[in-house]
């Protein structure tokens, strides 16, 4: 499975997500070249602060691995991820994150941020950003401009 392809999941999971009316934030986990978890946020119907995409795929790729290191596996997420993300990302020994948009309000990954390879932590992971990133940015103001 390509970054492409990964990233196209987790932007049909945003997708879902604002349909449900939640800010529309995709992830998708993969492990060897196949996707074992996707998840988008939920805050507002999980009435949890902690319900975010990421977060929430982290934890179904964990069960489904039946461990919490995800050594080996990419998370692929539409937006940057906020500090509490990038922790859990950190957390889990992902080898890799993928975001398509930054965040420049909450960004985590180097835009307001810069949680992740800190020299001191003892987790580093290869970051990449850019792929899908014009969706993904699109689907978010789609979604505020219709709130306002």
């Amino acid at each position: 499975m390509s970054d492409q392809e990964a990233m196209q999941v987790a932007l049909d999971q945003a997708r879902l997500a604002a349909e449900s009316g939640e800010v529309p934030i995709g992830a998708v986990v993969v492990y060897q070249g196949r996707i074992i978890a996707h998840a988008q946020n939920s805050v507002l119907r999980q009435v949890d602060p902690t319900a975010h995409a990421e977060i929430l795929a982290i934890r179904a790729a964990a069960s489904a691995l039946r461990n919490y290191r995800l050594a080996g596996c990419t998370l692929y997420v539409t937006l940057e991820p906020c500090a509490m993300c990038a922790g859990a990302a950190i957390h889990a020994r992902l080898d890799r994150l993928i975001f398509a948009a930054p965040d420049p309000k909450a960004g985590a990954c180097g835009s307001v941020l810069a949680v992740l390879n800190h020299p001191q932590l003892n987790h580093q992971m290869h970051v990449e950003q850019g792929i899908g990133a014009e969706e993904s940015a699109e689907l978010l103001r789609s979604f505020f401009r219709e709130r306002r």
